[in-house]
């Protein structure tokens, strides 16, 4: 007989758009480090990885727009193409929306798994649009830095919902 117990969930508190904007400012001056040697190839792409998380955690606040404006954000820092940013993470954005309600269905290797998947799908798609302009193929190094994005998912979501988690009473303790 198969075990139908439900987990009991965890009641968080309405997130705030100052904290989204936060993380997703501080994503930002992450990728904007000044990475170099070995460390520029396992740099995760920190905007995408708050971007998607914010999509799948927070549909209804965090979206296109969002992610298009960190993308041209991206692209002015990065100096690279102008809109290819932009582009990849709008994709990433539906593609978080989309399927908000699966990844969050599951939990643990489970959910890494789809995020994986969809950091890979923005990561190839700045690398086919870098490819079109006349750049040259980084090599197979070039996504590492998605296999460590992917590492970072669930540490990243537990820091995230620090500030949600309600304050225990002392008087009940």
């Amino acid at each position: 007989m198969a075990d139908t117990r439900i987990e009991p969930q965890e009641i968080l508190l309405p997130v705030k758009a100052g904290f989204i904007a936060l993380t997703l400012i501080s994503a930002l001056m992450l990728n904007l480090l000044p990475w170099s040697g070995a460390w520029l190839w396992i740099k995760p792409d920190f905007v995408a990885l708050v971007v998607l998380y914010w999509c799948i955690e927070q549909p209804r606040k965090v979206g296109f727009i969002s992610a298009w404006t960190m993308g041209l954000f991206m692209d002015v820092a990065d100096g690279t193409l102008f809109g290819q940013h932009a582009l990849a993470y709008s994709i990433l954005a539906y593609a978080g929306i989309v399927l908000h309600r699966r990844v969050r269905m599951f939990s643990g290797t489970p959910q890494v798994a789809h995020v994986l998947v969809l950091l890979l799908l923005n990561d190839l798609i700045i690398l086919a649009i870098r490819l079109a302009a006349g750049a040259d193929f980084p090599g197979l190094q070039y996504f590492i830095g998605t296999f460590v994005a992917a590492a970072l998912w669930l540490p990243l979501g537990t820091l995230l919902k620090l500030p949600q988690r309600p304050r225990l009473d002392p008087d009940q303790i």
